[in-house]
């Protein structure tokens, strides 16, 4: 628990070798510079060991299988000539942390920030992001969530083709790299997300079925056979995760994960991995006093996944709600195609305001099916919410963003509609300046054939779009700058804008009691489907704040909630402050009608209090 038992580790200045091969009969090391043999001897459960003072942190090193394969090591930390060079030994253990007053902030508190590191900043590397962390800090975010790191072929992926689970994208900056962003973001008071896949591995550099039964053909998933989790020789399989799990969280001290997709691990197993991995994570935090989160992305509207241990749940602390995204979409005029055929807008954004799952039982027309449970009893931090992400971005044929799709007054609505949520916020990298670049799904495969592959498959998936031009071709190097933020907007016209009203919004969410507590009890929604407009209040103690929202075309008349105090006006995205061309009243009274402007989002509270803006 408190080091590493797979791969490379060092202690006083010797190597301990560990690599998990049950079914082979011959496993070496080769220490690549120094071509030097070392035999490895079998342990018990399919363990190969050697300890030696010939390996030495910076080496260069591979294993040799039955003796004729010569391959990196699957638990590699580092991959310095890429997915199909020799492995570098290296000593994490070695670097030296300042972060000693940092803690972990409750979950509940947590502003989070996705980005691509490969997009984020010109640099493209964890010390652009720490460059920033300085913006990041005064837009008002407590969290960011970094899109995979884990070795993947050439130097432009999404991530989620990592091949080496352990190693640290060496174009980013690698292991050291990342330990000093998250050192720095530690003493920034900014907490570090970081997204690892362990429900399928990318196709290229992909080694791990050269050395044992890693994958089982009993199920399929979108990216061929399952990962074993269940069938024969899994324990092997599920240590290797956990083990990288646990990996990130002590040794590169993360404070939360977001797994993958995990309705695609496939495991019957009377322990689900999930909860086994909960149960090792909850070992680690009494062990270290450090806390550390486990968040889901989650397309099953299950609540077995974030139920605790002890009532049977897998434990997982918080999951995505694409749903939440898709009824705000549709709400704010967006297509009605493929899922979000599922949804109608006004009416299931306030559902999902009330219940977070919209889909609790009802019959699904796109899925063709009842789904899904009631979330009723689960805590409003248990949900992240969202307008933008990376899937829902970068999955469209041209990866438009918002600010492409959506008016400029719109885009202040779907930013407040999130931020006003009883669950957690989530913004993706450059909304807050309604950004114009798209995100593009890119790769940089350095095998030509798969490279030529990638590139058909992504343009027969939308082939019934070509009237809208062709989809962008991912290998291009051209498609992934096309992709890059663009930092000089941040002070010009409507993005400097757009920037002030999100850090208003933020701080709004972090100042007004009646937000920045998740109490899903004291919430009462009221939706005007004809009228477009959706009517949210949220109280805690003696503080109320209504969150008006007008998705129509058209003003509206709503009338506010009864309360003895006035209502004291917060924010109005379409006052002229924020580039709109209203002018609301400071103060309303209860039972009044107030005229709400087209596409806008007015949110008042009934006690004065001076907000620090």
């Amino acid at each position: 628990m408190d080091k590493r038992t797979i791969g490379v580790t060092f202690e006083q200045g010797r190597a301990s070798v560990k690599v998990w091969a049950p079914l082979k009969e011959n496993v070496e090391l080769l220490l690549t510079g120094k071509n030097k043999k070392i035999s490895l001897q079998k342990d018990e459960w399919g363990y190969w060991t050697a300890t030696t003072a010939d390996l030495q942190p910076g080496d260069l090193y591979q294993f040799i299988i039955e003796g004729d394969q010569t391959l990196p090591d699957p638990a590699s930390l580092s991959q310095p000539q890429g997915v199909h060079g020799p492995s570098q030994a290296i000593d994490v253990s070695t670097f030296k942390w300042s972060d000693e007053g940092w803690k972990n902030p409750d979950l509940e508190s947590y502003i989070m920030y996705e980005l691509h590191t490969g997009a984020f900043t010109p640099e493209g590397t964890f010390g652009g992001i720490e460059g920033k962390l300085h913006y990041l800090k005064e837009l008002g975010v407590n969290a960011i969530e970094i899109m995979p790191v884990a070795q993947f072929p050439g130097g432009r992926n999404w991530g989620y083709d990592g091949v080496f689970p352990y190693a640290v994208q060496d174009s980013y900056g690698g292991a050291e790299g990342l330990q000093k962003l998250v050192n720095a973001c530690h003493q920034k008071g900014i907490a570090v997300v970081l997204d690892v896949v362990y429900n399928h591995m990318g196709p290229e550099g992909n080694y791990l079925g050269a050395y044992g039964p890693y994958f089982t053909d009993k199920y399929s998933t979108p990216w061929g056979n399952a990962i074993n989790f269940d069938d024969a020789y899994c324990d092997g399989v599920r240590r290797f995760f956990i083990q990288n799990a646990l990996m990130w969280l002590r040794d590169f001290r993360i404070d939360a994960l977001r797994l993958d997709a995990v309705h695609a691990i496939k495991d019957f197993s009377a322990t689900h991995f999930l909860r086994e991995l909960k149960m090792e994570v909850d070992q680690l935090m009494q062990q270290t006093g450090r806390t550390h989160y486990l968040i889901t992305e989650l397309d099953l509207n299950d609540t077995k996944f974030i139920n605790p241990l002890e009532q049977g749940g897998f434990g997982m602390d918080a999951q995505w709600i694409d749903e939440f995204h898709h009824a705000l979409r549709v709400a704010a005029g967006g297509d009605k195609t493929g899922y979000y055929s599922d949804f109608d807008g006004i009416g299931h954004l306030a559902k999902s305001y009330r219940d977070a799952y919209v889909y609790d039982g009802q019959f699904s027309p796109h899925r063709k099916k009842k789904f899904g449970i009631p979330a009723s009893e689960n805590k409003g931090k248990q949900f992240v919410v969202f307008s933008q992400n990376h899937d829902q971005v970068g999955n469209r044929m041209l990866g438009e963003r918002s600010s492409q799709l959506f008016s400029f007054e719109m885009q202040k609505l779907m930013a407040a509609a999130v931020l006003v949520s009883p669950y957690l916020p989530m913004l993706f990298m450059g909304e807050e300046w309604s950004e114009p670049h798209p995100f593009l799904y890119f790769v940089s495969h350095t095998d030509k054939e798969l490279a030529e592959a990638v590139r058909k498959g992504r343009k027969a998936e939308f082939e019934a779009f070509h009237a809208q031009g062709e989809a962008p071709d991912p290998v291009a190097e051209e498609t992934f700058n096309n992709s890059k933020l663009q930092w000089h907007l941040t002070g010009e016209g409507q993005h400097k804008t757009m920037l002030d009203y999100y850090k208003t919004l933020i701080r709004l969410r972090k100042e007004l009691p009646a937000l920045s507590h998740l109490n899903r009890k004291q919430l009462e929604v009221t939706e005007n489907e004809q009228a477009q407009t959706v009517i949210l209040r949220r109280w805690h103690e003696g503080q109320q704040v209504v969150c008006c929202l007008n998705f129509s075309k058209e003003q509206q008349e709503i009338t506010l909630p009864d309360v003895s105090e006035n209502w004291y006006l917060m924010l109005a995205s379409a006052n002229r402050e924020w580039g709109g061309t209203a002018h609301t009243a400071p103060t309303a009274k209860g039972k009044q009608s107030i005229s709400l402007p087209p596409e806008s989002a007015t949110i008042y509270a009934n006690l004065q209090l001076q907000i620090s803006f």
